[in-house]
């Protein structure tokens, strides 16, 4: 049986998602939404047309959206549906994901935004907090349809004041709720920290903080892609965005590089052909390649990267999206030490030096000497920057500063 979901963006029926009776999806765009002249693609892999997208021509975007590894495969049992099967985990956890889109089943349209919210007490949250391993993104609790890539327990939260609320339904969240992960002492500090510095050295980066509710530490980061207004009927604003991997429509199971991931140059690529404001965006994109170096981030994969669509004067601006997921995993021993992009043809960070960004200048086509002289500048600001009293990021400002310090120190 051919099965439908509706695709709304913006609040706007953009389209068909279907699954066929052989189980593929396919994807097509409404005929009147083809013809509205500010009409917005959902991705750059899906450009606006009237034939029909494949199964394996819109898969990345679609696949994307959703949670990956173990913790797609908790969600997939709570709901009694197969991991792999993108469409029916779509329809029950796709209400609000990252960017603007929504999926709706047909006949259905997004409720309005009044009493979505539920207010969430301490003594709740610590009970969510602890039941996230179990069941990622409450997948299966009665009204909540959250969806968020990526393998971290994570929650989708509205924030007002001190408070803390969960979404109901389809209702636009304000943060990201990163819990600690017993197995990563300090995952929490080491983020926090990492983005901190990140945004001392002037880098466009998502705004966090640290709290508690109980003994339970977690990390909120604000969502770049909301924007709370003062319009009543419209308090919170989607923003579309999507990742590098659902851009260039590489599946999320591939997003590492040397499992045909997305590399350095299809970044500086992808940027070069389709940024509103181009020479900026490949500036922050070579920022944020030699920041991931110095903080030895080695999980900094195509969906670590993201293209925001605000509203611009003449129609959707396509900018890139503030950095985020920003973590020294080198303090962990357990994890790979292959950076997920090689730079110059390198994937271990301790081999690479200023001869691998020359080579990397080349493949992206920027000029050696701004490279080079860039990588210098960054490292010193780093080095300069890197401070802080607390003891669970000693281990990490020590790592961080040798590494910038041995950059400093290259010919």
């Amino acid at each position: 049986m051919r099965r439908l979901l509706h695709v709304f963006l913006y609040d706007r029926f953009v389209g068909l998602y279907a699954q066929t009776e052989d189980g593929l999806t396919e994807f097509t765009y409404d005929p009147k939404y083809l013809k509205e002249a500010d009409a917005l693609p959902l991705s750059q892999s899906l450009p606006l047309r009237s034939q029909t997208y494949t199964h394996h021509e819109c898969r990345g975007f679609f696949a994307g959206i959703l949670p990956e590894g173990e913790n797609r495969k908790i969600i997939a049992r709570n709901l009694g549906v197969s991991a792999g099967n993108d469409f029916s985990l779509l329809d029950q956890v796709g209400g609000e994901c990252a960017g603007a889109v929504t999926f709706m089943k047909p006949g259905s349209k997004p409720t309005p935004l009044e009493s979505q919210y539920r207010k969430l007490s301490d003594k709740e949250l610590i009970g969510i907090i602890n039941d996230l391993p179990m069941r990622p993104l409450l997948a299966g609790r009665e009204g909540i349809r959250l969806s968020l890539a990526g393998a971290q327990d994570k929650l989708a939260v509205y924030l007002k004041g001190e408070d803390i609320y969960l979404p109901m339904g389809n209702a636009p969240s304000t943060h990201i709720l990163k819990p600690a992960i017993e197995r990563y002492a300090g995952i929490v500090e080491n983020e926090a920290y990492c983005m901190k510095l990140a945004k001392a050295i002037g880098l466009n980066v998502a705004e966090v903080e640290i709290r508690t509710a109980g003994n339970k530490k977690f990390l909120l980061v604000e969502r770049y892609d909301r924007i709370i207004t003062e319009d009543a009927s419209m308090p919170l604003k989607r923003i579309h965005q999507e990742d590098f991997c659902q851009a260039l429509g590489i599946a999320p199971e591939r997003k590492y590089q040397l499992e045909g991931g997305v590399s350095i140059k299809q970044c500086f690529d992808l940027l070069r052909a389709v940024s509103t404001t181009p020479l900026p965006d490949l500036r922050a994109m070579l920022d944020a390649v030699i920041f991931n170096f110095l903080i030895c981030n080695h999980d900094a994969h195509g969906k670590n990267f993201s293209l925001l669509y605000p509203k611009g004067d003449e129609g959707f601006d396509v900018r890139l999206s503030p950095l985020y997921d920003l973590i020294c995993t080198s303090t962990y021993p357990d994890l790979d030490k292959n950076m997920a992009m090689s730079i110059g043809g390198k994937f271990k960070s301790e081999k690479v030096d200023l001869s691998h960004f020359e080579a990397m200048a080349d493949e992206t086509g920027l000029g050696r000497a701004l490279v080079k002289a860039r990588v210098k500048e960054v490292a010193k600001e780093v080095f300069d920057k890197n401070s802080g009293d607390q003891a669970t990021v000693q281990k990490i400002r020590d790592l961080v500063s040798k590494n910038a310090k041995k950059v400093l120190a290259m010919d």
